[in-house]
């Protein structure tokens, strides 16, 4: 929480800046309104919080309680300190915002907690507006809007930076959760309600699910294994919702080198064949 605080006001708002995110919303409310964004973030924290307990209930609710009521309050301690780390230099302010504030914001992924911000949204609008789109999918486009808008409210080269920036920070991301693997990790899972896991994968993750049939060294006990092929971040979103579900379950998640087929992302197995 630190990390992502320090990056947010000391490199990111000094060099006029934005992100993806709530924290992207929050500095354009800034501009647009004068009111300061470290109160307008707490505020948004707040609702998100709020509605996250009316629309999918206490114990989702609860993995944001700390990241909606805690970081705020840093952020607002932080912006009081005025410490500017980089300062007149917006690509290195980019590079080095998308690094640390990856850094912060994998710890708290790594520890299982939500960041309570664009993730949350993208739950409650899938589970109650667009069951239909993916939640990775329903990130994407939230990102997309924010950095798109901020090219209106600033200009194009900003716009831009936020790309840079958001791009770096995703990469930090998944180094901080599974080191520096492959965009790609298989996840398997052992549990006893396969059947509600195996429907959020492929209904809500919108990823493809193989099952096996496997036997228990210590209890001789003939079980299923779930194995699916996602990226890191679509992990994190399976092992959350499988912490809710079942919180005995087993889960192995394997980075892989490697994924030809069908599927989104995935190269094709058929290659081209090269002109001479």
């Amino acid at each position: 929480m630190y990390l992502l605080a320090f990056a947010i006001t000391s490199i990111l708002k000094p060099n006029g800046l934005v992100s993806g995110g709530v924290t992207g919303i929050s500095i354009m409310l800034d501009k647009l309104t004068g009111i300061k964004y470290t109160y307008i973030y707490y505020t948004i924290s707040i609702l998100i919080f709020i509605s996250a307990w009316l629309t999918l209930g206490r114990r989702e609710a609860k993995k944001i309680l700390l990241l909606s009521i805690i970081f705020p309050l840093i952020l607002i301690l932080f912006e009081t300190l005025d410490v500017s780390f980089i300062r007149n230099d917006t690509m290195l302010a980019s590079v080095y915002f998308g690094i640390i504030g990856g850094i912060g914001c994998g710890l708290v992924l790594k520890r299982g907690f939500s960041t309570g911000g664009t993730d949350t949204v993208a739950k409650i609008f899938h589970y109650r507006i667009a069951p239909f789109i993916s939640i990775s999918q329903i990130l994407l486009c939230i990102d997309v809007f924010i950095i798109l808008a901020s090219a209106f409210i600033y200009d194009e080269n900003i716009a831009l930076y936020a790309v840079l920036a958001q791009i770096v920070m995703m990469k930090s991301i998944d180094v901080v959760l599974f080191d520096f693997g492959s965009k790609y990790v298989k996840i398997e899972v052992i549990s006893d309600k396969n059947n509600e896991i195996a429907d959020y994968i492929m209904n809500n993750i919108r990823r493809g699910i193989s099952t096996y049939e496997i036997k228990g060294g210590y209890t001789n006990l003939t079980r299923e294994k779930l194995v699916s092929v996602c990226s890191p971040r679509e992990s994190m979103l399976i092992k959350r919702f499988i912490s809710v579900t079942d919180s005995d379950a087993f889960v192995n998640v394997l980075p892989v080198m490697g994924v030809w087929g069908n599927g989104i992302g995935f190269e094709s197995v058929i290659e081209e064949a090269i002109d001479k």
